[in-house]
């Protein structure tokens, strides 16, 4: 795997990992009780973005290697 495909699978994987962790845990300003007048009730109270980010890019990494792995010692690549 050359490596700007290797930086690249790893960027879409991120990306992907993110939008799945972003959910977790967050609670909205309504159900903490504490709306700021003139944003929307439904958003987040603390959505924690810096935690996630780094939760996102160690997750990712786990899920990228074995496939990096695979691409690499099992050619399940392009046919050569």
């Amino acid at each position: 795997m050359s490596w700007s495909l290797g930086i690249a699978s790893y960027i879409v994987i991120w990306w992907v990992v993110l939008f799945a962790i972003l959910p977790i845990g967050v609670r909205s300003q309504q159900e903490m009780g504490d709306v700021v007048e003139g944003s929307d009730p439904g958003a987040p109270a603390m959505p924690r973005l810096g935690r996630k980010a780094l939760i996102t890019t160690f997750v990712a990494l786990l899920v990228w290697v074995p496939l990096n792995l695979a691409y690499v010692y099992l050619y399940l690549g392009a046919a050569q």
